[in-house]
């Protein structure tokens, strides 16, 4: 009788005192299950209308009209209850919801994710034909695994600025009549030499050409006439001559559409799920919050992928700005605005992976299914290129889960010196605000086709509810 009561004590001991992590769809009742199935719905289609980051910013403006929000310019008058959205050249988004607290003193509530991805970009003079093939060269676009690109259906988007000014929109690839395009590669019987080689040179970028045509124009005195051929089909569809290339931008993208996975159907594969599975949980928190409180904003920027560089990247001072914009227009000043400001860094983590255990360190890896993952700290080497997280705010961040009952867990990216990566976070810790990292875990991150689960893509966007409400 000692023995087992003791064994009673021990148990209760170790549910007191032992962290474990928690699988959503062990824990949650049958209703927030469907409500994380139901949820998934909207962002599958959100995810397939949103292939680039231009796409991303439009469906986002869609969805948050529907919801209230009107656009901003720097300018315009800012009051209490005030919902508004600053489009960035189309490529970055704002969106800001004035609240009743002073901001002073309580700060901002900031959400920041990023809405570009891994892709294929075209070169600005990129067509020609060769050995009965017309071709497009291109120049890839983030951290990809090329050879992962060939031998795959890709759509091409973008746009065109057309020698008139006119600019025109171009998706072709994503509706089921359309044509595809594709990326040769090199057939077994051939590839001896190639397979022999580092995944990391066995295919050059410089090879990564797409396949964009192959009928001849029909004139005995041209002398591209497959070339002539694509030429004449873009600019029957589009206005296009070869030199607006040069003033276009224009990337290839999968052609996939995004999927359930499993016979449970508990998964979903698509592109782009980097970042977007954490812009999709941050506008729909944003947009479906009705408390009048605390004044929160959600950036989704562009060029996360390459550095967060440029104007439309987090390091642009456009997002200062707006801070600073509505600390004036309650004669608060900006410098205490963002010092009691606080912020969710939005971005996937890496989601262990048993066939590669390898390169991860299982106790501090983030796992399927059992939530959304705060990584105290990023970067690579020694911790280098991350804002580490202090001790204070990640304790504030997990109180705030915990009393929501928000499924969480803790994350890391591989293995000490298996590599690593970064996220905004770090410029965003510049501005002086607090600021962790946060996001859904991912099974092939940076592939053609990502894979995330639907509790963790639910809980990632209840985690920001509780952070903004």
């Amino acid at each position: 009788m000692a023995k087992d009561t003791e064994k009673s004590l021990g148990v209760a001991m170790e549910e007191k005192l032992v962290y474990k992590k928690k699988n959503f769809f062990e824990e949650a009742d049958e209703s927030k299950i469907k409500e994380a199935f139901d949820y998934a719905v909207g962002y599958m289609k959100y995810i397939d209308d949103s292939k680039t980051e231009r796409e991303a910013v439009k469906a986002s403006i869609a969805y948050a009209e529907s919801k209230g929000f009107t656009e901003y310019n720097f300018g315009d008058k800012i009051c209490v209850g005030d919902k508004k959205y600053y489009n960035n050249r189309g490529k970055s988004l704002v969106l800001f919801k004035i609240g009743k607290d002073d901001i002073s003193k309580h700060g901002i509530r900031i959400l920041a994710s990023h809405v570009d991805a891994p892709r294929i970009d075209v070169k600005q003079n990129p067509l020609y034909e060769d050995s009965g093939m017309a071709f497009l060269k291109t120049h890839y676009y983030g951290g990809i695994k090329k050879y992962q690109w060939t031998a795959i259906p890709l759509a091409l988007h973008g746009v065109v600025v057309l020698a008139s000014g006119d600019i025109v929109d171009v998706c072709i690839g994503e509706d089921d009549g359309d044509p595809v395009f594709y990326i040769n590669d090199l057939l077994p019987h051939l590839a001896r030499e190639q397979v022999t080689k580092p995944l990391a040179t066995a295919i050059d970028g410089e090879t990564l050409n797409v396949l964009v045509g192959g009928f001849p124009f029909k004139d005995k005195d041209v002398k591209d006439k497959i070339k002539l051929s694509v030429l004449s089909k873009l600019n029957e569809k589009y206005g296009m001559q070869e030199a607006d290339f040069l003033s276009a931008e224009l990337s290839l993208v999968p052609a996939f559409k995004s999927r359930d996975v499993g016979l449970d159907r508990a998964l979903i594969a698509a592109y782009g799920h980097d970042d977007r599975v954490c812009s999709y949980p941050a506008i729909t928190a944003i947009c479906e919050d009705e408390g009048d409180e605390k004044t929160s904003i959600v950036v989704l920027a562009d060029k996360e992928e390459i550095g967060s560089e440029g104007n439309t990247g987090m390091q642009c001072g456009v997002y200062e700005d707006i801070i600073n914009e509505i600390a004036y227009a309650f004669g608060k000043s900006p410098a205490m605005v963002r010092r009691n400001s606080k912020c969710l860094s939005a971005d996937v983590t890496a989601c262990f992976d048993p066939n590669f255990a390898g390169v991860y360190e299982k106790r501090n890896s983030s796992m399927l299914s059992c939530g959304a993952a705060i990584c105290k700290f990023t970067g690579s080497g020694g911790k280098s290129g991350s804002s580490d997280a202090n001790a204070e705010f990640v304790g504030f961040v997990r109180k705030l889960f915990d009393e929501n009952n928000v499924f969480w867990q803790t994350a890391e990216l591989g293995r000490v010196d298996a590599g690593g990566g970064g996220t905004v976070a770090k410029f965003i810790a510049k501005l002086n605000i607090d600021v962790l990292d946060i996001g859904v875990p991912v099974i092939s991150m940076h592939a053609p086709y990502e894979l995330i689960s639907k509790a963790d893509l639910f809980s990632t966007y209840e985690a920001f509810k509780a952070f903004i409400k």
